[in-house]
């Protein structure tokens, strides 16, 4: 805890937020509460959830058919207690009971523990998976024909039963309203995020971020980016974009992540081509950008972790392709650490994709992303403007960010597809003739003029065009339907001022 104290002021005498991530739908079965529990000890006895799975010869026959998210039974028999405990994820991960007041306040009591040490919030994983229905039916089949004796896999049901049940966002206003009495200081806010991972219904993503009366999370994780794979084009960008904006609750605020511990890594997933291209989407879109550590360099995952012979032990190198350490240097270890062995190998190509190495290249992941942060601190449109869609097909997708008061506007043109030429000046006759380069993935193209009836883009190449005009995209009828903002504001030019009531 010392070496925490110790990072936590390192960070903050930085000016760095530190955002943990909170996990408190389960416990390791080596809890102290869940041994109590096990042993049907005072108050703990119900703060897990525990059923009777045996008849009477013995034989265990799980309450229902919910399977795990890693497969088979979602119940272990435990034979201290014999009774069989729930388990959604794995069953060295007992889920608590929620249902139990004792269980909640113990959650809000580590909550108030990590803030008074002086966290600056929390990301909420598994939310959605909080609460169960108290019934204990039998999940729907996804293929009714199925023989139900044959069921293993978590795709093969429909978690009606096992998640977003009523009450699990009381549950989490809760969490929120206890940070809130945190929050009172100038400058002290605390931050919640949550990982719900409703891929399939963005409409229960959304639910996430509370209404206008009751304050939830500051934004949901969106892992919509997340499905990008060799399928990769300009219209399914749009598509994905698109639907977490349309879908948003106004004056809410985005979020946006390429890469996460539990994915392949952009470049094994998408491939090496797309890498600039997609950090150039990543932060040029409004809202707060999520990187996981490596992308800004173009790292892949391990290419040796389905080959590894040694899967038996805790850091099993074939279920963590993604997560190698980081590469900083061509030192051992890739300077991550100085131990004599890392707990994952680390990836073979680390002597060349390193910090070191690429701070000295200017045409380098790492170099592009640090311009793309530096463009994106100084330029207002870009972290608080509008966002309208200009073009879009199977190769590029184009978008523009602007901000009332202000004549500069900036235009995303960025290749998922092949090599291509788009002419929006006929699709948006206001535009001036010609806008320059501000900044490309092709370093040499920086600071060109590019005519906008004919703007050529190469595979993977994306392109920020910066242009004057007095005509902005979001107060055209066309563009209605096409422009989104999460909070409007304006520049005043003669004060240099940035207000909101406008």
């Amino acid at each position: 805890m010392i070496d925490f104290d110790n990072l936590l002021a390192a960070l903050h005498d930085k000016g760095i937020k530190v955002i943990i991530d909170l996990i408190p739908n389960h416990t390791s079965n080596k809890h102290n509460w869940f041994q109590l529990s096990r042993n049907s000890t005072d108050k703990y006895t119900d703060y897990y959830i525990w059923r009777n799975c045996t008849d009477n010869e013995g034989k265990v026959t799980p309450p229902n058919n919910w399977v795990s998210m890693y497969g088979n039974s979602a119940w272990e028999y435990d034979d201290v207690r014999r009774q069989c405990y729930l388990h959604q994820f794995r069953k060295e991960q007992p889920d608590l009971n929620f249902y139990n007041p004792d269980v909640q306040n113990e959650i809000l009591d580590i909550i108030k523990f990590w803030l008074e040490k002086g966290v600056d919030g929390f990301t909420v994983d598994a939310a959605k998976f909080l609460l169960e229905a108290e019934h204990l039916r039998d999940e729907p089949q996804v293929d009714k024909t199925q023989d139900p004796t044959t069921i293993t896999s978590y795709g093969e049901l429909y978690h009606d039963y096992t998640t977003t049940q009523v009450g699990m966002h009381d549950i989490l206003r809760d969490f929120r309203q206890t940070m809130n009495t945190y929050s009172r200081e100038p400058g002290r806010y605390r931050f919640m995020g949550t990982e719900s991972n409703d891929q399939n219904t963005v409409a229960k993503t959304m639910m996430y971020y509370g209404n206008s009366f009751i304050q939830e999370a500051d934004f949901p994780l969106n892992f919509y980016l997340l499905n990008l794979g060799r399928d990769l084009s300009g219209n399914s960008i749009y598509d994905i974009v698109n639907r977490w904006m349309k879908a948003m609750p106004k004056g809410k605020w985005p979020h946006w992540m390429v890469g996460s511990p539990s994915n392949p890594r952009i470049a094994s997933r998408v491939g090496e081509d797309y890498v600039n291209v997609i950090n150039m989407l990543l932060l040029t879109l409004p809202g707060t950008p999520t990187t996981y550590y490596g992308e800004e360099l173009g790292m892949q995952d391990n290419p040796t972790a389905n080959n590894a012979t040694d899967t038996s032990g805790e850091h099993n190198p074939a279920e963590y392709p993604e997560k190698t350490p980081m590469q900083w240097d061509t030192s051992a270890n890739a300077g991550f650490s100085e131990a004599n062995k890392t707990w994952l190998p680390l990836n073979q190509d680390y002597e060349v994709v390193n910090v070191e190495v690429q701070k000295t290249k200017p045409d380098s992941t790492l170099n592009l992303y640090r311009d793309l942060l530096k463009l994106r601190k100084n330029e207002l449109p870009l972290h608080r403007g509008w966002l309208c869609y200009a073009w879009k097909d199977n190769n590029v997708f184009a978008y523009v960010r602007e901000i009332d008061g202000l004549n500069k506007v900036f235009m995303m043109v960025l290749n998922f597809g092949a090599k291509s030429s788009v002419n929006l000046k006929e699709q948006i006759p206001d535009l001036p003739a010609q806008a320059k380069i501000r900044l490309s993935t092709i370093s040499a193209n920086n600071g060109k003029p590019v005519d906008m009836d004919n703007i050529n883009t190469e595979r993977g190449e994306g392109l920020i065009l910066e242009y004057k005009t007095n005509k902005p995209l979001h107060n055209k009828d066309k563009f209605k339907d096409h422009c989104f903002i999460s909070e409007k504001a304006c520049y005043s030019s003669a004060f240099d001022l940035l207000y909101k009531n406008c």
